[in-house]
Order: structure tokens, then C-alpha cells, then sequence
């Protein structure tokens, strides 16, 4: 495909598709009965899944994780017990399993190990890939508790956990990852149990050629915004992602099912317009993104380290754009090797709490504590009483907005600053080593799971602060937008006047994207000045680092 027209027919596809998978999914998760229900809630309850309260909602969810979490724990710290393992590989060191298993229930998928070297088949195919469907439906799951306890009135009980993941697992997730995964086979990405070949190279050394079961684990890596890759260069490797046809498929599904949840939302609280605002303001944010990284890098055509040739240029910006702006860590080529403002770019769309699409689910309720805020500095602005659907927003959805808001902010700039000070994790000096440690605590804290390749994670510090920062970016802001959202349900609806501040003008948008850019500006300039813009200015006087 033409280079020039490459991004607008991706662009144009993601615009065309998510407002028809936006509903199809709202259809599935709003049912009153689905097939196989009958199987599962006899599993679980004696009948019909009783509604839950906010409080009940995030205790499901805290005991399903914690349960989760430590199945696959005891896989990773002990896989050299289990089947599956043509290579005999031993388990992991305890701090890495722990880091590792919190990477994957949090939706992150940091790697601080490399996937064909350091883990066994079972151990991708059972311990992995079953929390890259679950941690994205959980996602979902929180998505539409926010949605429906937002256009409530007088409610106490918005849902049940533990069927709204089990339909976006099922009914959602499971569907598109399957024919994900026979495209992804039809262009040659391995899928298979055979033995890793052993071959003498053509210099004469002994050389390990890895297979294994990838196509399924990538096809959901990239559906459920997850990024772990099967193989340790991830989608850069050409048995992960073969052809100029694979790229696409597994870019595009980075970004249409965190797209396709703006319209979920906008069918669930029957607000298509407002959807398709909240949807502007993040596409917008994209393009931009997209076109600072791509005049960077063309700019700087000579960076080729790091990258693959059989890719353009516009192929490997795409997917830095697209992975950075969803929390979706996969990558086709060293994201360490771009230009500084390039890497810049893309520490900061992390740094936007990763709500530039995000993740499946959390992009968009993310993004619902920020309109939140936009609705009440708006508010202040004009002298009119905060409303967000007709219901009025006060002191305690306005203080865990902030916590929300917040919380993942400190884990990047404290997580920083500690790390600089022990010098341990980064090979890099200057300001390139800050820009390391800082796209580090932004990919863990956002969920993201990418990473500068010069930053070295697997210590006992960067797998503990590291792991620390995932829980607190993931949970803190669930925690966060449930009780908010729950708090509001609780209201009464007003009925919509000419004094209302309407949510579905192209004001609104503007507002909502002056506020993400303030609000992050403030919190992470400075930071950012001193790494990579530093580092930028510096490069165009021909100091390297």
C-alpha cells in the first residue's frame, strides 16, 4: 500500500468499524439471556446473578484476581515440574514471577524476561494466555458497571461481575481472537507444540530456531490490549509477525476494540453523540501523536538501530503511536532507538493515563473520570451547578476523580526519582537515562507494558517497584471510577434545561481536550523537559548519549 495512504485508510477503517462493534457489544453485555448462560449460572448461583453494589462489585473482582494471580504464580515459579517444556527451562526466581504474574493480571504484560528463553509451552499457552482474555474482560467488565450505574437513578445495584466478564470473555474476546488467529496463521506466524530446531548457523555456531504455540497468544496480546509477546523482540520477530499483511492485522487490533468501547458506552448510557465527541478528542490526540513521532523520525531518517528494515516508516511509527496510546506494551521495532522527541511522544500519551483509546475498558472509563472533571471545571468557570447526565457532582466524586487522576502520577514521578537515586536499572547516562526510567514507571503505572530496551528490570527494585506501580495504576483507578460512578447512580436524574451544560457539542471536546493537556502538562513537563526534550535539543548539536 502507498505510504502516503497507509495511515488514512487505517484511520478511516478504525472511524468505520468500532461504531458497529461498539453495539454489537453493548447487544451481547446488556442481554437478558445469552446461550450457555444456563451452564454457567448454575455453576456459580442457584439462579438469576443478583445485581451488586459497588463495594460488592470490587470485592468479586479483588477475590477473582487474588485467585488468579496465584495460579499463575506457582506456574512461573515452579514450570520446570510442568509439561510442556522442551527445554528443559528451569522456573523463575520468585521476584520475577511475582512481577511477571502481576504484569499479566493487571493487563500490563511488562516483560523483564525474554518469552522463548525463560518460559516453557505450558507456561505461555496455560499460565499466560488465559489472563490476556481475563484481565481485558475484566476491562470490559468495569466499563459497563460504569455506564450503567452513571444513567441510573436512585439505584444501588449495577450489575454482576462475574456475568459481565463472562460474556465479555465468551462472547467478546474469544470469537474475534480466534479469527485474529487463523488470519495470523494464514500469513505464516507459527502456531505449533514441535521441539525448538537445533541447527549449525553458516558461521558454524550452534543455533536454537524457537516454535511453539504464538498465533493464539498473539491474537489476544493485540485484541485484549495486552502486548506480551511470545517471542522476547515481540511482533519485531519474524516468526511473530511475518508480513507487511500480519502488521496490519495486529495493529488495527490494538486499537478497534478500545474504540469500539467509546460507542459502547455511548449505546449503554444512550448518548451516541456524546461517544462520538469523547471519540474526536481521542482520535485528535492520536493523529497528533502519530505525526510528531512520524516528522521526528523522518527527520532523523539515519536512526535505523533497532528497527526492522522489512517494515516502512510509516509501519513502525504507526505501531509506536498505536501501542503507546492504547495500554498495549507489543512492539515492532526498539522504541529506545527512535528520536528523542519521538520517544518524548510516546512517554507522554502513556503519561495521558493511557485514555487515548487505551485499553479494552479502561481507555474509556479512564477517560470518564477526566469528562468528569472537565464537567466540573466547567462548572467553576461559569458559575453553573456540575452536572454529568443529570446528575449533580459534588465533593466525594470530585476527591476520588482526583485520587483517580493522581494516583498513577505519583507512581511514575516517585518511582523516577527513587530510581535515578539508587543508579540501578539503566546502561544509558545523561538525559537519555532519565527518559529510560521514565518511559519505564509511565508504561508500568499506565498499564502499558513497553519499554526503552536499555533499561534493565529484572532486579529486585525495578521487579517490586515496577510490580507495585502496575497494581496501583491498574486498581487505583477501578477503585476510583466505580465508587464515583456508583455514587452518582445513587442520584436523582435531573431533567436537561437550557442551563445544562450539554455533553455533545464540539465545546464540550475542546474543553475535554484542553483539560487532559493542562492537567498532564502540569504534572509531567518539567520531567519531560529534562529528559527528552533535553535530550532532543542536545542531539541537534550533535551530543549523543
Amino acid at each position: 500500500m502507498n505510504e502516503l495512504l497507509y495511515f488514512p485508510f487505517f484511520v478511516g477503517l478504525l472511524v468505520l468499524l468500532s461504531p458497529f462493534v461498539g453495539y454489537y457489544m453493548a447487544i451481547v453485555l446488556n442481554a437478558k439471556r445469552l446461550p450457555l448462560e444456563p451452564l454457567f449460572q448454575r455453576f456459580l448461583f442457584s439462579g438469576d446473578p443478583p445485581s451488586q453494589t459497588p463495594k460488592q462489585y470490587l470485592k468479586s473482582m479483588l477475590a477473582f484476581h487474588l485467585f488468579g494471580a496465584g495460579i499463575l504464580f506457582l506456574i512461573l515459579r515452579y514450570q520446570n515440574l510442568l509439561p510442556k517444556n522442551p527445554l528443559k527451562l528451569v522456573g523463575m526466581n520468585w521476584d520475577l514471577a511475582l512481577n511477571t504474574t502481576i504484569s499479566f493480571i493487571t493487563n500490563t504484560n511488562w516483560q523483564a524476561y525474554s518469552g522463548e528463553s525463560q518460559l516453557s509451552y505450558f507456561s505461555q499457552m496455560v499460565g499466560l494466555t488465559p489472563q490476556n482474555f481475563l484481565s481485558a474482560g475484566v476491562g470490559i467488565s468495569v466499563l459497563m458497571f460504569v455506564s450503567r450505574s452513571i444513567v441510573s437513578s436512585k439505584e444501588t445495584k449495577f450489575g454482576n461481575f462475574w456475568l459481565d466478564l463472562f460474556r465479555s470473555t465468551f462472547y467478546i474476546l474469544l470469537p474475534i481472537s480466534i479469527v485474529v488467529a487463523i488470519l495470523l496463521v494464514s500469513q505464516g506466524v507459527v502456531q505449533s507444540f514441535l521441539d525448538p530446531l537445533r541447527i549449525v548457523g553458516l558461521g558454524g555456531q550452534n543455533q536454537t530456531i524457537p516454535f511453539g504455540p504464538a498465533a493464539s497468544q498473539i491474537s489476544i496480546k493485540q485484541i485484549g490490549t495486552n502486548g506480551g509477546g511470545f517471542f522476547g523482540v515481540n511482533s519485531a520477530h519474524p516468526f511473530e509477525n511475518p508480513t507487511p499483511i500480519s502488521n496490519f492485522i495486529q495493529m488495527f487490533s490494538i486499537l478497534f476494540l478500545p474504540a469500539s468501547c467509546v460507542f459502547l458506552y455511548g449505546k449503554i448510557t444512550n448518548s451516541f453523540r456524546h461517544a462520538w465527541v469523547v471519540f474526536f478528542v481521542m482520535l485528535v490526540f492520536f493523529i497528533l501523536g502519530f505525526v510528531g513521532i512520524f516528522y521526528s523520525e523522518w527527520n532523523h531518517s539515519g536512526f535505523w538501530e533497532g528497527k526492522e528494515t522489512r517494515f516502512t516508516l510509516t509501519e513502525s511509527t504507526l505501531w509506536m503511536s498505536s501501542t503507546t496510546a492504547a495500554s498495549n506494551g507489543s512492539v515492532n521495532s526498539m522504541h529506545d532507538s527512535y528520536s528523542p522527541l519521538a520517544g518524548g511522544i510516546a512517554i507522554f500519551q502513556m503519561m495521558l493515563g493511557e485514555i487515548i483509546f487505551g485499553g479494552v475498558g479502561t481507555g474509556m472509563y479512564g477517560m470518564v473520570l477526566f469528562l468528569i472533571l472537565t464537567v466540573f471545571l466547567s462548572g467553576l468557570m461559569t458559575g453553573r451547578t456540575p452536572e454529568y447526565f443529570g446528575k449533580k457532582i459534588g465533593s466525594y466524586e470530585i476527591k476520588w476523580t482526583l485520587f483517580g487522576i493522581l494516583a498513577p502520577t505519583a507512581c511514575i514521578l516517585i518511582g523516577t526519582m527513587v530510581t535515578i537515586f539508587l543508579e540501578s536499572g539503566y546502561s544509558a547516562k545523561g538525559p537519555h537515562a532519565l527518559s529510560q526510567i521514565l518511559y519505564a514507571y509511565s508504561s508500568a503505572a499506565g498499564n502499558n507494558g513497553s519499554a526503552f530496551a536499555g533499561f534493565g528490570a529484572d532486579n529486585l527494585w525495578g521487579n517490586l517497584s515496577l510490580g507495585l506501580s502496575m497494581l496501583i495504576g491498574r486498581f487505583s483507578v477501578i477503585y476510583a471510577v466505580v465508587l464515583v460512578s456508583g455514587s452518582l447512580g445513587g442520584k436523582v436524574t435531573t431533567l436537561s434545561s437550557e442551563g445544562n451544560f450539554r455533553l455533545d457539542t464540539v465545546l464540550f471536546g475542546v474543553l475535554t481536550f484542553s483539560v487532559l493537556l493542562i492537567v498532564c502538562g502540569l504534572s509531567f513537563f518539567p520531567v519531560l523537559a529534562l529528559g527528552p526534550i533535553l535530550e532532543h535539543l542536545l542531539v541537534g548539536k550533535g551530543l549523543f548519549f
